[in-house]
């Protein structure tokens, strides 16, 4: 049986961790809120034919950027051999097509097709859900200091 997410599941945990070294763990809180996150995240986008990575992998190559597959990785932080899968599903499904790299003819630009950033935006929209129910207890103003906070620590700025 899954794990249950959403408020109930942070309540009772919660009151079960309150007294633990973990209440206070930021690596641990922040690890523990991944999970549900991506649990949430991969359920809904499913009915996409997708999930949090590919989505990533994706929504990465929809807009202007058009990385190599290596910067694929570099970016999200992925393993090269973990992106050539994600690729090759993602092309297989008529989402990216693989183009030449212009910069270097021994690498490959990764570039959303028309289909591709139909099905990324619909997703997004499905995200939006995810993240309803996620961050549904914070005020706006917390959702932006979250934002923020955790955009210092995933990029340094």
């Amino acid at each position: 049986m899954a794990a249950p997410t959403g408020p109930s599941a942070r309540t009772d945990a919660g009151a079960r961790l309150a007294g633990s070294m973990l209440a206070d763990d930021a690596s641990f809180l922040l690890a523990r809120a991944t999970a549900i996150a991506l649990a949430d995240a991969n359920r809904t986008l499913a009915v996409h034919g997708l999930k949090v990575r590919s989505y990533a992998v994706l929504a990465l190559v929809a807009g202007e950027l058009r990385p190599s597959q290596r910067e694929v990785a570099d970016i999200l932080r992925l393993d090269p051999s973990q992106v050539v899968p994600l690729v090759d599903d993602l092309e297989r499904s008529g989402l990216v097509e693989r183009l030449p790299d212009p910069r270097d003819r021994r690498a490959n630009l990764v570039v959303a097709t028309p289909r591709g950033r139909e099905v990324v935006q619909a997703a997004r929209e499905s995200l939006r859900e995810v993240d309803g129910r996620l961050y549904g207890g914070l005020g706006a103003e917390e959702r932006e200091q979250l934002s923020s906070l955790l955009n210092r620590i995933a990029f340094g700025d």
